[in-house]
């Protein structure tokens, strides 16, 4: 049986792609990774960044013996995904992402921080407060995963981590989703992203927006199965 581990998305953890793994189980071998730093995963200074949460996948795979598997990532789930297959070839048979925005300025960088703000989360979208105050109750805490995540973005926006040149060297199979109702990653960018890499291709699913919560899972698991073979 093929072995997939789901990789999480910023402010989320690994319960976030629990649903997807439930949906996928009677087909692959699935595990879902918690990167450090989220949910109950302790974080040292200066280790939150993808340099760091793709050895988190590396290391569970070596705690699971896992020679070779398959990856989908959510969100900044894919884009660790992306850089392990590029830095760890002989780890991974392919990728697939979600949402996965891998066009960063400076000015995409402040956008998407701006919305990383406690306050404004606790007064205007209090229902999604208490999600991420339950989801990171151990490690640094919700509002500490907000301030490590915009200083990452930040990092991001001013030196890519996954860019072209890394794309264009990745060796395996990689599939890059984007929902049409995505208002974080456009279209555009993922199929630009998609002719850089070596084997590629990008997939648009319909009536999706960016949040994985309102992802129809049971077309993401048919589109993950319709790739990973």
């Amino acid at each position: 049986m093929t072995t997939l581990l789901l990789i999480h998305g910023a402010l989320g953890a690994a319960p976030q792609v629990a649903p997807l793994a439930d949906a996928l189980r009677d087909t692959y071998d699935v595990h879902c990774v918690e990167l450090r730093g989220h949910g109950d995963s302790p974080v040292a200074a200066g280790e939150f960044r993808i340099e760091y949460f793709a050895q988190d996948v590396r290391e569970l795979m070596a705690a699971r013996s896992i020679e070779r598997a398959a990856i989908f990532g959510y969100s900044m789930g894919g884009y660790v995904a992306l850089y392990l297959a590029a830095r760890s070839p002989e780890l991974v048979t392919s990728v697939a992402t979600l949402g996965t925005k891998l066009a960063w300025t400076p000015d995409a960088a402040a956008r998407e921080t701006s919305r990383l703000d406690a306050a404004t989360i606790r007064a205007k979208v209090p229902k999604f407060a208490e999600v991420l105050e339950r989801r990171h109750a151990g490690a640094t805490g919700w509002e500490g995963v907000l301030a490590n995540t915009a200083t990452l973005m930040r990092s991001l926006g001013d030196s890519p981590v996954v860019d072209a040149a890394l794309l264009s060297n990745i060796p395996q199979r990689a599939r890059l989703m984007v929902g049409d109702r995505d208002n974080v990653v456009s279209v555009d960018e993922t199929l630009i992203a998609a002719r850089t890499l070596a084997s590629g291709d990008a997939a648009v699913l319909p009536s999706t927006p960016h949040p994985f919560e309102q992802v129809r899972i049971g077309l993401l698991a048919a589109m993950l199965r319709d790739f990973v073979r």
